[in-house]
């Protein structure tokens, strides 16, 4: 199984449109590398490494192990410039520009949802939605210099289980390099490809209700599920019964609000009420996307060890300086574009009350703001991990 059947040249291609727009003019032209493929890694199970631009950016490390990266400097841009120093369109942007050939639910307001447990995922499950799951993996690739995680004993470990595995690529990926491991992906939605590793399998279920599996994991992965629990503590309880003694959890997600380091996100902006309004709709529905800050607390506190903490940057658009973040903010219109509505319009018109038209009107005005590269917004990608005590 390769990302070939996939179709995911043809998305490779149509981003690289993005990064060499067809035209003459030179403001449209941005300056960044192609972006690169990760390759496939030996059976030694070493993660795949993507040939990532360069960046120039430091990495700072705090006193109890954590890293940061470091503020992003702008590239200078003319001020009536505007939208058009990006080079990008809507239609370069649009799902179909996008859409891969790749691969009983629930309608609402033109978007199909999941029906398992209906109304407890925000998200839509669609042709479109699962097309930006797989940008979305390769968009984590790119942020992670191919990497696809972090815990020191993913490697190692010969039962793994992806939590919200999504289209499945991620748990595929992982088989792929780790022929030795079996590795479960779990979703709401039987939405992965039909061919997969000998060693890999899919499961449909409701995490949040409770784990049947028999048969413990050593590693417990998931990425990108915010809002998914109502309650994380709940989660952890659940993980912790079912990770051996020794094995590792990772937990890896978007931190909002945005941030700015040089105050160009003001409150004026609608990329700024954006989410102030995802805040309170996500609050209403009894799952605070700002969760996510305290996962490293969570474990710490149900006393795991070597806990650490790394922060990454998501720039809204190719606004940095800096070659590979440049190139990271052009994949993050690629993938945070191509969801916004999906994702606005369960929350708000569940949580706020809005209607569909209001939806719609105000995400338009969002995708604008998030073209702008005089806002320097981003961001923040947050990497978890930690160990169960061996006598736990």
């Amino acid at each position: 199984f390769s990302r070939n059947s996939l179709g995911f040249d043809l998305v490779i291609q149509q981003i690289s449109l993005l990064v060499f727009p067809l035209t003459n003019s030179p403001v449209s032209r941005v300056e960044m590398a192609s972006p690169p493929v990760a390759t496939q890694a030996t059976s030694s199970g070493a993660s795949a490494q993507a040939a990532a631009a360069p960046t120039t950016v430091a990495e700072e490390t705090t006193a109890d192990g954590d890293t940061h990266i470091a503020a992003l400097e702008a590239e200078a841009i003319d001020d009536d410039d505007g939208d058009s120093a990006l080079g990008i369109t809507d239609d370069q942007l649009s799902s179909e520009s996008l859409r891969s050939s790749i691969y009983h639910y629930h309608m609402e307001n033109g978007r199909k949802y999941h029906s398992l447990s209906q109304g407890k995922y925000i998200l839509p499950n669609d042709e479109e939605e699962n097309d930006r799951l797989d940008i979305q993996n390769h968009h984590f690739r790119i942020t992670f210099d191919g990497r696809q995680y972090f815990a020191p004993g993913a490697d190692s470990a010969k039962r793994v289980l992806d939590v919200g595995t999504g289209t499945g690529i991620w748990a595929i990926e992982f088989a792929d390099d780790h022929p030795d491991a079996t590795v479960i992906g779990v979703d709401l939605s039987p939405i992965q490809p039909e061919f997969v590793p000998p060693n890999c399998q899919f499961e449909v279920d409701d995490l949040e209700k409770e784990w049947t599996w028999t048969k413990p994991f050593d590693y417990i992965f998931s990425r990108m599920m915010i809002m998914s629990f109502a309650s994380w503590d709940n989660y952890l309880v659940q993980v912790d019964r079912h990770l051996v003694p020794g094995g590792w959890i990772e937990m890896i997600d978007i931190y909002f609000p945005g941030g700015s380091d040089d105050g160009t996100l003001t409150e004026d902006l609608n990329l700024f009420k954006w989410n102030e309004y995802m805040r309170k709709a996500s609050v209403e529905l009894g799952r605070d996307w700002m969760e996510v800050q305290n996962h490293k607390k969570r474990l710490v506190d149900f006393g795991y060890q070597n806990v650490q903490q790394k922060n990454f940057k998501w720039p809204i658009n190719t606004w940095p300086k800096d070659k590979k973040h440049k190139e990271v903010g052009l994949w993050t219109l690629a993938n945070i574009e191509a969801g916004l509505e999906g994702l606005c319009m369960a929350l708000f018109t569940r949580g706020l009350g809005w209607t569909q038209e209001e939806v719609v009107s105000f995400v338009a005005a969002v995708r604008k703001e998030m073209r702008d590269p005089r806002i320097h917004a981003y961001w923040q990608i947050v990497v978890i991990y930690g160990q169960k005590p061996f006598d736990k």
